[in-house]
């Protein structure tokens, strides 16, 4: 089995997209967790607020099996194919770990995002604190303690 960490954002329909994002990754694998889920401002563009977590799922699939898997989930609720990275998002999905992967290449891992968002960051550190990122050689617990990008964040309370 492999661990993978998985961002999970949206700012259209927000509970039930958070929602549709469990749901389907429990098909995925096993062993589901999941951080705080946080609202935060649109970075990059205009737009409503998102909900972002991460979770961790033990999975058997390999990568390039999982990455797909979670790309026809965010297609099947509503995300347009070639959607721009800067825009509102019904379902976003990112792989931010997956085992010890480390690569260049789409999906980039780890995921660089874990360097420049605190709605990445933070909620990664909630779930893997001591976890050594693959290729970089600090903890998470470090890389959240040195992180210099501040995002205003207010925790939302669980509804289900």
């Amino acid at each position: 089995m492999i661990t993978a960490y998985i961002g999970i954002g949206t700012n259209i329909d927000r509970e039930k997209h958070i929602e549709a994002a469990l749901d389907e990754l429990k098909a995925l694998g096993t062993a589901i967790r999941i951080s705080t889920i946080y609202e935060c401002e649109a970075v990059g563009f205009e737009s409503d607020a998102f909900y972002n977590l991460v979770a961790e799922v033990k999975t058997q699939l390999t990568l390039t099996d999982f990455s797909q898997a979670l790309r026809r989930i965010e297609n099947k609720w509503g995300r347009e194919e070639n959607a721009a990275k800067f825009q509102p998002r019904t379902l976003d999905l990112d792989i931010i770990l997956f085992g010890e992967h480390v690569s260049v290449q789409k999906p980039e891992l780890p995921r660089r995002d874990i360097y420049n968002y605190s709605f990445v960051i933070q909620p990664l550190n909630e779930l893997c604190p001591e976890l050594i990122v693959p290729g970089d050689g600090r903890s998470v617990r470090e890389i959240w303690q040195e992180s210099k990008n501040i995002e205003s964040m207010t925790v939302v309370t669980l509804w289900f």
